[in-house]
Order: C-alpha cells, then sequence, then structure tokens
C-alpha cells in the first residue's frame, strides 16, 4: 500500500481512535480538537505542522517523525517520546499537559515548554541544554543525570532538582524558585 502525501492541509474535529491517521507524510498541516487518544500515531511523518486541542493521551508515537512540530494545548498525557523516530526531532510544547510523559534518554537541546503541566514527567538521561521551561509545573518531575546546562528555569514553578545528580553549568533561576534545589536536605527556608 503506497504512502500518502498531505500539504497545507487542515484536519478539524477528527476522531482517529478508531480509524487510524492514513499513514503517510504530513507536511505543514494543521491539526485542530483531533482525538488520537489511546491510538495509533505510529510511523508517520510530520514536518512543520501544528497540533491545536488535540488529545494524545497514551498513544503509540512509535517510529513516528516530529520534525519542527508544535503542540498547542494539547492532552499529551504518558506518551513515551523516546519510542519515535529522534532523527531531526524538533518540538515545542504551549500550554500542554504532559503529565506522567517520558523523554527517557533523547536528545533534546533547546526544547521549549511553556506554560505546560509536567507533573511526573521523566527526563532521565536526557539532554535539555539551553531547554526553556517557561510557566511550566514541574511538580514530581524527574531529573537524573540530565543535561540542564544553560537551561531556563526561571518561571518554573514546583521543580526538585538534585545539583550533584545532573549536570547544571550556567542553568537558570529565579531566587524564589531556588528552593527546589535543595529540597533533597529537607530544610526550612522563610
Amino acid at each position: 500500500m503506497a504512502e500518502s502525501f498531505w500539504l497545507d492541509r487542515e484536519f478539524t474535529k477528527q476522531d482517529y481512535t478508531q480509524t487510524k491517521l492514513p499513514k503517510g507524510d504530513y507536511e505543514n498541516c494543521r491539526f485542530v480538537d483531533c482525538l488520537f487518544s489511546k491510538g495509533f500515531l505510529d510511523n508517520q511523518n510530520f514536518v512543520e505542522c501544528t497540533f491545536d486541542g488535540c488529545d494524545f493521551t497514551n498513544t503509540n508515537i512509535a517510529n513516528t517523525i516530529f520534525n519542527e512540530v508544535t503542540f498547542e494545548e494539547c492532552k499529551m498525557v504518558g506518551l513515551q517520546f523516546e519510542t519515535c523516530n529522534q532523527l531531526l526531532l524538533s518540538l515545542k510544547f504551549i500550554g500542554c499537559n504532559l503529565s506522567i510523559a517520558s523523554f527517557i534518554g533523547m536528545h533534546l537541546p533547546n526544547i521549549e515548554f511553556y506554560n505546560c503541566k509536567l507533573h511526573q514527567t521523566d527526563f532521565t538521561d536526557t539532554n535539555l541544554k539551553q531547554a526553556k521551561f517557561l510557566d511550566c509545573d514541574l511538580e514530581n518531575a524527574i531529573f537524573e543525570n540530565t543535561n540542564l546546562e544553560q537551561a531556563d528555569f526561571t518561571s518554573a514553578i514546583n521543580f526538585n532538582i538534585d545539583p550533584s545528580i545532573n549536570q547544571m553549568k550556567k542553568t537558570r533561576f529565579n531566587k524564589d524558585g531556588l528552593i527546589g534545589l535543595l529540597k533533597k536536605y529537607d530544610i526550612v527556608v522563610t
């Protein structure tokens, strides 16, 4: 079966939970209020696409290419990003719920998270050099052996990062957020 190519198309309010998105290459396409929850979005190619208001909860994204893809106001709970194709990977998240998502072992320098909920998200062994976590809630997010050099946490909240087990040269924090670097010591700062 031949793969298809879609260019400059908009897909609105489509339900791909029962019927899979047709396999192919999607370039400069926009997906608005689409449902992918618990479905299969594996082995797809997305280049310069935007997903707006879509639900990806527990969706299979194995071997999918996301090149210059933006997710806005999407529900992405439980996604395992480390299973997607890492070649040419470029992602941006705006206002998304990425709780319980996993980015284990990925190479994501310069990735951008704006106003995202990242509760219990796992960044173990991930390269997040120069990443931006602006206005993000990182409650119980996992940072272990993570490269956070020059990353920006100046407006992030609820993070708990142990500097002794992460690379943190020139990482940026707001002075009010410094308690997130001291939590393992169980000290009280007033």
